[in-house]
This record gives C-alpha cells, sequence and structure tokens, in this order.
C-alpha cells in the first residue's frame, strides 16, 4: 500500500470504523456511510494501476480533434466502444440521436503575409464548417469599416478577391497574472458559501438595451453584405488570448438580433446556405497586418484552405456502455456518469473534454478490477454534440427519460418516460483536465451530507468542498432541466480557461496525470456508492410531470 494509502488510512482511522459499521449492500441517505474497504480498492487500483494517461494519449495524438460527425468523431466513438467492451462493460451500443447534419473536417491549412518590404507566416486557423478552395489562392487584405449607409454603395463590387478584415484588433496585453492556477482556501470557501448560482456567461433570454441591439443589428447587416460580396475570406483574431493562442468555434451565418437562438442557421446544416470562408488569426499577427494597413502599406495573402464535408451520415452518435445491476428489486434502476467526447478542431481536444471522458472510462475500468456488484446498474455515456448545445446528452433524456414541453431551457411541464422512475443520478466532468476538489449540488440541499460523507476519504487531496451552488452549460444541465440530479464537480482551474479551453493549445501537454487519476478514482467512488443505496438520490422540485 503506497503513502497515499498509509495517510489516508490514518486520517480516517475512526470515521472507517463507523462507516463499517452498515454493510456494505445497504446505505440510507439519511445515514450515509462510506464502504472504505471499497475505496481503498479504487485508490490502489486508479494510483497505482492507472491507464489513463495511455487512453488520454491515444484519443487525443492518434484519433486528434473530434469535430460532431466528423470521421474523427466517428472514430472515437468506435474506440470508445472497444475500449468499454475491453473492460467488460455489458450492453455497449451507439445511441443514435439526431439528424444533426453535415461533418467537417480540416485536410490542409496554411496562411502567409507578404508586403513589399517583408513575409511572415500566419498563426491562424479556419472556423469550422468554412468551405474551402481546390488549391492556394492569394488576395490583398482589406479592413472592413462601415459605419453608415454610404459605406455599402463604396465597399459594393470591390471585395471579391480580397481578404476582408472586420474589426479593429484587441489592446495588447502582458501576463501580469498567473495563466494556471489552483483552488485555494479562499476560494474553496466562497463555493462551500454560495447561496445562489453562479453565472454560466449565457445571458439566453434576456431583453438586449438599445445600444446593444444597434451593435447587432450593424453585424447583421455586414454579415449579410459580406454574404453577397464572397471575398476570399473574413479574418477576425482569435477571441482570447496572447502568444500565439487561437481559441474559435463554428463558422457562423447571419441571423437577424431577433432570431431565437435556436432558430438560427448553422453551417452544419444541411439546408443551410454556404458561409464565406472565416479564418481566426493569432492576435499578434492580426494586429501586425492591421498596423501595416494603417500606415498605408498593401498585404497580401496567400492561403491554402483544403476541408472534406461528411454527407453520407448526418446522425450523431452517443456511446453508451454498463456495469449491469444485481439486486433484483433495484437492478433495473441506474446511475449515469458521463462527459462529452466530442471536441473543437484547433487543439487535439485534450481538457475539453478528452480529460472528462478518459477519466469515466478510468473510472468504469476501475469498477471493474476492484469486482463490484452494484445493486443499480452503472452507465457510461460519452456524449457528441455538446459543443453545438449539448445536443447529445439532451436527446438521450428526451430519448428514455423526459421529453420537455415549451422552453427546452425552462420547460413549463415535461412528459415522464419509462426511465425517468429509474434514474437515481448523472455526474459530469467537464471544466478542464484539474482535480476535482468537490461537487456541486445544483441547488439540491437533500444531497449535502450524501455528498460530505463521500468526500471524506478525499480530504487529504483537498476534495472536500460542497457547493449549493452549480457552473451551468454542460451535460448534467439536460437532466437538471427535467427534474432529475445531474451534478458537475469541482476542479482546479489550471489553465483551462484563459489557455487551452477551445483553442489551437488545447493539447495533451495541458492534462496532468495526477489530477485525473485522482479524479476518476473519485467518480468511481460516488457511482458506486449512489448505486448501492436503498434508495434514489431526492430530487428537487422541478417542471410538472404528465404521464407518456
Amino acid at each position: 500500500m503506497n503513502q497515499l494509502l498509509r495517510n489516508i488510512g490514518l486520517s480516517l482511522l475512526l470515521s472507517a470504523f463507523v462507516f463499517s459499521a452498515q454493510p456494505a449492500t445497504a446505505q440510507s441517505i439519511d445515514e450515509p456511510t462510506v464502504d472504505m474497504e471499497m475505496v481503498a480498492k479504487f485508490i490502489e487500483e486508479g494510483i497505482e494501476r492507472s491507464e489513463i494517461m495511455a487512453k488520454a494519449s491515444y484519443l487525443t495524438d492518434v484519433i486528434g480533434p473530434r469535430l460532431t460527425n466528423s470521421p474523427q468523431m466517428y472514430r472515437a466513438n468506435e474506440w470508445a466502444a472497444e475500449v468499454m467492451e475491453g473492460f467488460g462493460l455489458q450492453n455497449v451500443y451507439q445511441h443514435e440521436w439526431g439528424p444533426f447534419g453535415r461533418g467537417w473536417e480540416l485536410t490542409r491549412f496554411a496562411m502567409h503575409a507578404q508586403s513589399e518590404q517583408t513575409y511572415f507566416p500566419i498563426i491562424a486557423y479556419p472556423k469550422a464548417w468554412s468551405p474551402g478552395y481546390d488549391g492556394p489562392v492569394s488576395g490583398e487584405v482589406v479592413f472592413l469599416e462601415i459605419t453608415e449607409e454610404k459605406n455599402f454603395d463604396y465597399w459594393r463590387g470591390k471585395l471579391s478577391g480580397k481578404f476582408v478584415m472586420i474589426a479593429e484588433p484587441a489592446q495588447p496585453q502582458l501576463h501580469w497574472d498567473a495563466i494556471a492556477r489552483r483552488h485555494t482556501d479562499e476560494s474553496l470557501l466562497r463555493l462551500a458559501n454560495a447561496t445562489q448560482r453562479i453565472a454560466s456567461g449565457q445571458q439566453g433570454g434576456q431583453t438586449p438595451n438599445a445600444a446593444i441591439f444597434a451593435r447587432q443589428q450593424a453585424a447583421y447587416e455586414r454579415a449579410q453584405f459580406l454574404m453577397e460580396e464572397r471575398p476570399l475570406a473574413i479574418l477576425d483574431e482569435s477571441y482570447r488570448g496572447w502568444s500565439g493562442q487561437v481559441a474559435i468555434s463554428g463558422a457562423t451565418l447571419p441571423a437577424a438580433p431577433d432570431t431565437p437562438w435556436g432558430q438560427r442557421p448553422r453551417p452544419h446544416q444541411i439546408d443551410a446556405p454556404t458561409p464565406v470562408p472565416q479564418v481566426s488569426l493569432a492576435r499578434e499577427h492580426y494586429g501586425r497586418i492591421y498596423r501595416m494597413l494603417q500606415h498605408g502599406k498593401t498585404v497580401e495573402l496567400e492561403m491554402d484552405l483544403r476541408v472534406r464535408f461528411q454527407d453520407e451520415n448526418l446522425m450523431g452518435w452517443n456511446t453508451i456502455g454498463e456495469i449491469p445491476g444485481t439486486d433484483p428489486d433495484l437492478k433495473d434502476e441506474f446511475v449515469v456518469i458521463g462527459a462529452h467526447l466530442d471536441s473543437w478542431h484547433t487543439g487535439t481536444g485534450a481538457t475539453d473534454n478528452a480529460a472528462g471522458s478518459v477519466v469515466m472510462l478510468e473510472a468504469m475500468r476501475i469498477l471493474q478490477a476492484a469486482g463490484v456488484q452494484p445493486r443499480r446498474t452503472i452507465k457510461i455515456a460519452l456524449w457528441s454534440g455538446e459543443e453545438q448545445g449539448l445536443i447529445g446528452s439532451r436527446e438521450f433524456v428526451e430519448t428514455y427519460l423526459a421529453r420537455p414541453e415549451g422552453n427546452p431551457g425552462a420547460p413549463s411541464s415535461i412528459t415522464r418516460l419509462d426511465g425517468y422512475d429509474k434514474f437515481s443520478a448523472y455526474y459530469n466532468v467537464d471544466n478542464g483536465g484539474g482535480q476535482i476538489r468537490g461537487i456541486y449540488l445544483q441547488q439540491n440541499d437533500a444531497v449535502r451530507n450524501l455528498f460530505r460523507t463521500w468526500l471524506l476519504p478525499f480530504a487529504e487531496w483537498g476534495t472536500e468542498t460542497v457547493s449549493w451552488a452549480n457552473t451551468g452549460s454542460t451535460d448534467h444541465v439536460v437532466f437538471d432541466r427535467v427534474g432529475l440530479p445531474g451534478f458537475q464537480f469541482i476542479q482546479d482551474p489550471l489553465e483551462y480557461f484563459t489557455l487551452s479551453h477551445h483553442s489551437n493549445m488545447d493539447t495533451y501537454e495541458r492534462l496532468m496525470p495526477q489530477d485525473l487519476m485522482r479524479n476518476a478514482v473519485i467518480v468511481a467512488t460516488f457511482a458506486y456508492h449512489t448505486a448501492m443505496l436503498d434508495e434514489r438520490l431526492p430530487r428537487k422540485p422541478g417542471p410538472e410531470l404528465t404521464a407518456n
């Protein structure tokens, strides 16, 4: 037994006697316990014989980026199913959902800048679902400044064969603050004391003020104009970061500001118009080109942008497997652990979200290696379509658990399906590769004492925070919306939101082995103990229920 196990054994010796008072096959929500013997097996297997980094390398380095419905995404689905079957999981299958639309993959890209006095290569990436060309194209760069109607008349007919910059560059910033950080005692205390929802950054449903609406309307009119003029490409800069970081997502199509978010056209849709190619540059290179233009210099770009669209299969896949339950009265009930397998295309999708995916796979391997005999079935679900709006997990919920009525984001009522009363809990990892430091309650205070108890074995790792709040914006949300217990773990931020998230820096090197190994052990512990409870996890008040 390694030093970690010895430390846990010493620090929790007295508690272990209390925890073992109840048999491992029966646990109560009102009197929660920890099966320390089983947790010790999880720790030994997950720390001493971990396979997590080998899986992370194959998924990121070999398969690479996994845009929804791309060939790489389907390869990742197939690989995940093979891994699950290799662990001995049962009922492994691809849950087909959709249709989503066409897939897209980048097959070649390079960009070079040339002026009368200098040449330099450009750090840049095309946005997903941008169309490509049969070979390299060249053209002059222009800065499109539209401040009034007559500007459209000036530029009309002049943008064909040009590269168009559409915004002034961001003001340069130095890295005064650390890019990577862990939670401190103070930040964890704030989470523990939280009494309201932590903002997710999405302000859906709010009515913009007049100034914001005017800016949105101007952007819409400019986008419509560019669709008509068809320049070689629209250029902007990375929406975040410096030092060569390029953070982007997908190409966009014009949409009036008052168009509901769910009704806006998306370039992956099979009947959507073809967008103008859209390319994001590293801020340093975008700024340099802009300043050269301000000096009156001509800058020409050569771009080799080649892509392949996949139209053969318009359906998305979620990869599902399970460890069947053994209790005759509870085996049809189930616990789900999950993460999204899809990613964007600039890096290799390591922290977003190969990290969560391999944690879930490793958690299932640990459970199998420990020989668990769960009372309820434990399922693993690796989603696709998360980056386009939690689509894969939402389709799973609406196929097996519940269909929301009205606004999907805040349904007024739901139609209960067969799985609704068999579902116990969903646990999600999707905030990068940082170590789990606790869990968000999703405002479900009825599980506070239960989760505190299950975190006790990991106090030595600094993992003991239970927060009433939640982070939102990832796959646990679709369960919560229909009144089912869905939870996201609190993680150390590391470099996630400052460097790797949706960027070309999201690679294997950003993963920390110790953090991922510990996360898999913690997830295995929560899945196992949830499956062993006498009752399903309590549910907070939710939408009105109707029978199927």
